[in-house]
């Protein structure tokens, strides 16, 4: 096979709005290194990492909700610090979902690897250290591009019927849920999960059936019932109170400030655990809550190499379904980032790479 020397890409040219976007056809291909695969994308989908990577949420300097700068940025305030692990080099290709086949092989890969159909895990640790952190599509150029990189251990071949599409909405909302369950050690018990319409949520619902759980959804009315289909054995209001000492694990991804209410409906000795701060990431903890009810509060960003291949093996399996709620050509990436944050969809939008 022969392949180009360029490809279309869109390119993320610094933190700020949507005009920080921009489409090239010229990029030039990036070649395998040592180690490494390169594969023609598919496939990619919207995420909030990718619009909170691009206005720059990620640093100290912001103290608002996800969507308080989502159009336009905040000004150059968080250049310094504004991505997952600090500063980021710019131009980058974001895209931290990834549905695609190899196509070429670094030195010391198995030509064997050419022609696999593969998921790309969004989340790692460089060099095997256990307190690094490495994001597809943020520290490294992603997948809204025609072709990228990865290593070979992190493009993992998956055998399924879905479309790229469709495989493309599982890898960084899934694995995040994945990462929270198994960090909660979720069983056959109560859950209550926030932000359940969202990518995240609507995967943990799914995630969290696996185990067994009862899973409480928050969400609007408006989303009740595509949430019950998903598997939600109850839906509450998001707005409205929630019942005290209801729930043994909370998964969060929304914080804000009805974040202490989210402590009171823990039974004694529960577990929360987040990965999201939707509503913002500043709150006020009580801790007499915290310890007068020996709580366990849980971050959870860092994954162990199991969480994707298991999340994987959950596809393969048929145990668990994509959402896709609408899908856009990558030239019309902005206009998908603009869908994204009105936040009417259920699950995930998708981003048609090929063809």
């Amino acid at each position: 096979m022969t392949l180009p020397a360029t490809m279309k890409a869109m390119l993320l040219t610094g933190h700020g709005g949507l005009d920080r976007l921009e489409w090239r056809e010229e990029v030039p291909v990036p070649q395998p290194g040592g180690g490494e695969v390169l594969i023609r994308v598919g496939a990619s989908a919207v995420n909030n990492t990718d619009v909170n990577t691009r206005t720059g949420w990620y640093s100290k300097a912001v103290r608002g909700d996800t969507g308080s700068a989502a159009a336009e940025g905040y000004g150059g305030a968080s250049d310094a610090d504004g991505g997952w692990s600090g500063a980021l080099s710019f131009p980058r290709i974001q895209g931290a979902d990834c549905c695609g086949e190899i196509v070429a092989v670094g030195a010391g890969v198995d030509r064997a690897r050419i022609g696999q159909r593969v998921l790309v895990r969004p989340m790692y640790h460089p060099g095997g250290a256990a307190d690094a952190l490495e994001t597809f599509g943020s520290e490294r150029d992603g997948a809204f591009a025609e072709y990228t990189t990865a290593a070979s251990e992190h493009a993992v071949q998956v055998d399924s019927r879905l479309s790229d599409i469709e495989l493309a909405s599982f890898p960084c909302a899934f694995s995040t849920a994945e990462g929270m369950i198994q960090r909660a050690g979720l069983g056959a018990e109560r859950v209550l999960i926030t932000g359940a319409s969202g990518g995240v949520g609507s995967a943990a619902v799914q995630l969290a059936k696996l185990r067994g759980a009862h899973v409480t959804a928050s969400t609007s009315a408006a989303k009740r019932q595509a949430l019950e289909a998903l598997g939600a054995d109850v839906t509450v209001d998001r707005t409205k109170a929630l019942p005290a000492d209801a729930f043994d694990v909370v998964l969060d991804l929304v914080g804000g400030p009805r974040w202490g209410d989210l402590l009171d409906a823990l039974v004694p000795q529960g577990r929360y655990v987040t990965s999201g701060a939707i509503a913002g990431p500043i709150v006020e903890l009580d801790l007499r809550t915290l310890y007068l009810k020996d709580l366990t509060l849980i971050g959870s960003t860092r994954q162990a190499p199991r969480v994707f291949t298991d999340l994987v093996g959950y596809i393969e399996a048929g145990e668990i379904r994509p959402v896709v709620a609408e899908s856009h050509p990558l030239r019309d990436l902005p206009k998908a980032q603009e869908a994204f944050l009105t936040k009417a969809h259920m699950g995930k939008i998708g981003i048609r790479i090929a063809g």
